[in-house]
Parts: structure tokens; C-alpha cells; sequence
């Protein structure tokens, strides 16, 4: 489904992101890990289109959308969250998770404006899809309750309604356990697992906690210095010598 070909960028001397190879396959649940300032989330930036790429490649079921501004790799079917939560802290989670489906919806500002009956069914539509996805996550009784008064870990999953909101067929997860204690992670990685065997979503999830990675994702790629120096399972993973010498100094 996705795939990484020599993806490369540079920050004026800094090579962030080094000629870096990957391949997902439709139905994977896959893990982006390393260190801090390995390169992780410069590489989500550049797959979500936030970064334009210096060279390579990202091609998404054979279609190239490296240097794609966000709203059209987002129309593409790819959809992401955030290291830190970024919400429309004022409105309310069903609110939010509507905001996720703009890139489905069809009606442009004068039917709006006219409150046509195509607007008003779409409208409609987008509110049944924003519930159902609320209740997806276990956000039912907080639809209508502001983001901004919702516990860290609701916010967490918040933010994940809403990237489903746009119907992806690729989900990037950028540190969605941070902040979260164990039981709250448990949850996390069963709703993960649920987006990927009952809404047919492939996930890229990047993330530090290693119990956590190791237990949910079933291919790995590990980053040092912006380069690849390991991709396997997290039992081959976890056995690599560069990886251990990544993590603990040798």
C-alpha cells in the first residue's frame, strides 16, 4: 500500500531523513521507532505531505504523492494524528470529528450559504458519521462536551475519531499512548487493532513506548540519525545488535 523509496531531507546542513526504505502492506499494523531525533515524525510529516521531500519517493497504491500539499494526500487516504494534540479546543468533540469528514464532503460555499437540501442531507450525513465514530472510540456520553474539558486520554482518542472521519485506507498514529497510563494503553492498542480487523484501516504508529510497540505492531522499521538500520519483526527487531547499540550506547 505504501511505499518509501530513498526518501530523503535536508534542513540547510542537516540530513534529517537519510535515503530511508519501507514497504507496508495493506492490513499491517506497522512500527515506526528510535531514538529521540531519529527522524521519526519528519518522516510522518513528509508521507502526510507537511514536508515537500528533498529526493525519493513516497508512492501510495502505486500513485506518487511525495510534495502533495496535506488536504490532497488526506483525499488520497491518508489520515494522521499528532504528537502533540492538536484540536479545536473551544468546540465540541462531535464538532471536531465533523471537521474530519470536510475532505468527503461535496458541498461548496454557495450551498452553504442557500442551505440547499443536497447541503442539508450532507450535513445530516456527516453527524451520523461523526456519532458512529464517537462511539467507535467510546466517546458517546462526551459528544457534546468541549474538547478542551476532556481528560488527556480522551483527547488522545478524540483526535483519532476525527482522522477516521475522512474515511483513510492508511492511518499514521504519531505517539498516541504519550501521556497515557498502562490501563489507558491496553485500550489504545485494542481500539487499534479494531480499526485495522473491522474498518479496514492499515496504521503506521510511531511511538516510544516500546512494551507497548513491541505487543501491537507486526513489522518494524527502526531509525538512528535519520537511516534505517533495522526492519523486521519485533522479535528480530529487538535481537539486533545496531538497534541495541541505538538504544543503549553499545
Amino acid at each position: 500500500m505504501l511505499k518509501l523509496d530513498k526518501l530523503t531531507i535536508k534542513f540547510g546542513g542537516l540530513v534529517a531523513v537519510n535515503e530511508l526504505d519501507f514497504e507496508i502492506e495493506k492490513g499491517t499494523i506497522f512500527g515506526l521507532i528510535g531514538p529521540n531525533g531519529a527522524g521519526k515524525t519528519t518522516c510522518f510529516n513528509m508521507i502526510s505531505g507537511t514536508f515537500k521531500p528533498t529526493s525519493g519517493a513516497v508512492t501510495l497504491n502505486g500513485e506518487r504523492i511525495d510534495g502533495f500539499p496535506m488536504y490532497e494526500v488526506n483525499r488520497r487516504g491518508i489520515a494522521r494524528t499528532y504528537q502533540n494534540i492538536n484540536l479545536f479546543r473551544e468546540m465540541t468533540a462531535l464538532e471536531n470529528v465533523m471537521v474530519g469528514r470536510q475532505s468527503r464532503m461535496k458541498a461548496g460555499l454557495f450551498a452553504a450559504i442557500l442551505r440547499t437540501k443536497g447541503q442539508r442531507r450532507e450535513e445530516r450525513e456527516t453527524r451520523e458519521k461523526a456519532e458512529q465514530l464517537l462511539a467507535f472510540v467510546g466517546l458517546t456520553e462526551r459528544q457534546n462536551d468541549i474538547a478542551k474539558s476532556l481528560s488527556y486520554g480522551e483527547q488522545r482518542l478524540l483526535e483519532i475519531a476525527r482522522a477516521l472521519a475522512s474515511d483513510p485506507m492508511l492511518l499514521l498514529l504519531d505517539e498516541p499512548a504519550a501521556g497515557m497510563n498502562q490501563s489507558e494503553k491496553v485500550e489504545l492498542a485494542d481500539l487499534v487493532r479494531r480499526i485495522r480487523d473491522e474498518l479496514d484501516i492499515t496504521v503506521l504508529v510511531v511511538e516510544h513506548d516500546m512494551k507497548f510497540v513491541m505487543g501491537l505492531t507486526e513489522e518494524i522499521c527502526v531509525l538512528n540519525y535519520g537511516k534505517r538500520i533495522a526492519l523486521g519483526t519485533p522479535a528480530e527487531v529487538q535481537v539486533s545488535p545496531a538497534v541495541i547499540e541505538a538504544y543503549l550506547g553499545g
